[in-house]
């Protein structure tokens, strides 16, 4: 019987991603006929939204395995995955999901090799063709998908959040156990330092309502209205990579291939013309809008619904009319 592992980081919390995580996973253990096995990583983040990990894992998975060691207070690339490898060797799962952030990008190549098997990244789909995994991801910047085919076990894997659905909490509980481990006291290489960057407002990928905006806005004094509508809606704020390089933005906030995928239920384009490498990191965005003022611009040819007008007339009177529409309603 082949089993299927996902990998958490305790610090994040029960979050959108590790939700579409637990849901990837629990459909592909019971598609192989196996156990799901959710192995959680450092210490839990405070706050009541996040104390649930556990407890909402152990409505998931059969197995709960916290590794919450005190070299694993924070995370150091050489720990972390010697920790997983660890726990990987003693349970044997054959299919090793992780979620698309900075930790498993660096994790799943890495981890493939110390246990012989193989390694796919930011995967938007996982199907089942016999006993064979089939695993869909964009190729050529967005302009096509690949789909591939577990030939070599055990398969680890980084799915792309918010493109895999939760999975709903069974009545039977799992045990949950703290895994043995044996880390090392010395590592080749540590982050000596972290930078937290301030943040306001939801983050670009749990946020459901993203807008965006691109070289368009013609400076940083457009962000400054994007802001006003993304309040409004209770939106993020994110940005293309042409606004980044001008330093109207942040490059936190970049939306694309050489940033941040996002998948919100509705993402606004203002200004943003839609390159390639644009729509790769938008293209699991269930509803998409634009506002430009060129008619060709290709975004409008992915869009639902598009405006070509100067944001100057729309964005204040969009975020002004859906306030009034807001205070009526209460």
């Amino acid at each position: 019987m082949s089993d299927a592992i996902i990998i958490l980081f305790g610090k994040a919390g029960f979050d959108r991603a590790a939700q579409g995580l637990a849901g990837a996973g629990k459909r592909l253990a019971d598609g192989i006929g196996g156990k799901l096995l959710a192995l959680v990583i450092g210490p839990i983040k405070e706050g009541p939204a996040n104390n649930v990990l556990i407890p909402a894992l152990s409505g998931i998975a059969a197995t709960v395995i916290h590794a919450d060691s005190p070299e694993l207070a924070e995370y150091q690339p050489e720990t972390c995955l010697a920790a997983i490898a660890q726990v990987c060797k003693q349970f044997s799962p054959q299919f090793i999901l992780l979620s698309n952030d900075v930790y498993s990008q660096e994790i799943t190549p890495r981890l493939a090799h110390r246990l012989g098997g193989s390694s796919l990244s930011d995967v938007t789909a996982l199907t089942l063709s016999g006993e064979v995994v089939r695993m869909t991801r964009p190729a050529y910047g967005g302009k096509a998908v690949a789909v591939y085919e577990s030939r070599r076990l055990p398969l680890v894997v980084s799915l792309r959040a918010r493109s895999f659905e939760p999975a709903s909490a069974g009545n039977q509980l799992a045990s949950v156990v703290k895994a043995e481990l044996t880390l090392p006291t010395e590592s080749r290489t540590r982050i000596v330092e972290r930078i937290e960057l301030a943040s306001e407002g939801p983050g670009l990928e749990d946020a459901p309502i993203v807008v965006a905006g691109g070289r368009g806005l013609g400076g940083p004094e457009g962000f400054q209205q994007l802001q006003k509508l993304a309040d409004t809606l209770g939106a993020a704020v994110g940005s293309s990579r042409g606004a980044c390089d001008e330093g109207w933005a942040p490059h936190s906030r970049q939306i694309g291939q050489t940033g941040k995928k996002v998948a919100p239920e509705l993402y606004i384009a203002v200004g943003i013309s839609g390159a390639a490498q644009h729509l790769l990191g938008i293209s699991d965005s269930k509803q998409i809008a634009a506002i430009n003022t060129d008619p060709e611009a290709p975004i409008f040819k992915y869009c639902t619904f598009g405006l070509v007008e100067d944001y100057r007339k729309t964005v204040l009177a969009l975020a002004t009319k859906l306030a009034e529409s807001g205070n009526e309603s209460r």
